[in-house]
């Protein structure tokens, strides 16, 4: 072969190889710049907020005596899956855009009753809750009639003195004991 075409095909070698280096160098550290400064400024996506909903939340306790306290308070809910968790012991009763009623079923007495509630009997005989010692006291709640010619005297004497509720075994304990006097219906 001729040494002018070795060295000629050897010059288009080393052109075409510096090219490709000029062109590696351009497109790896200019090309990206250039064409953002040619498609305008970058423009952030916005990542979407998510809103909160302020609701009006009752919270209905219903305790073994029937009564049933109420608590109402404002609640901004962020995330519903953390909000309904948040009350998966509770019962949805209703539901709006403004508010929300849940209740729930308490294996225990009334707050009320643990601190003025009483066990006593009406003028009729009938075992009775009151709020505060029996006599001119209001009548929570009503049982049965108690046959007081079976029920013993110091008991019959409790009664209209009043048996205090402290707890909900004291509860259900003297129900349990007075159940025996009560008259069929």
């Amino acid at each position: 072969m001729n040494p002018e075409v070795i060295t000629m095909t050897m010059n288009v070698r080393i052109v075409f190889m510096v090219m490709l280096l000029t062109g590696a160098t351009y497109f790896t550290f200019f090309y990206s710049d250039e064409k953002q400064a040619a498609d305008g400024p970058v423009q952030e996506v916005p990542v979407e907020e998510t809103s909160a909903h302020t609701v009006t939340l009752i919270l209905e306790r219903v305790y073994l005596d029937g009564e049933v306290s109420e608590e109402i308070v404002q609640e901004t809910i962020w995330s519903m899956e953390d909000f309904w968790a948040a009350y998966e012991e509770w019962q949805l009763i209703d539901m709006s855009e403004e508010q929300i009623v849940f209740q729930k079923q308490m294996d225990d007495i009334s707050p009320l009753l643990k601190t003025n509630g009483y066990f006593g009997l009406t003028e009729k005989g009938v075992l009775s809750i009151f709020n505060g010692k029996p006599g001119q006291a209001e009548i929570i709640q009503s049982f049965f009639q108690i046959d007081l010619d079976k029920l013993e005297s110091n008991r019959h004497d409790d009664l209209v003195n009043g048996i205090p509720i402290t707890s909900k075994e004291a509860y259900v304990d003297v129900l349990e004991q007075l159940k025996p006097y009560s008259l069929p219906q």
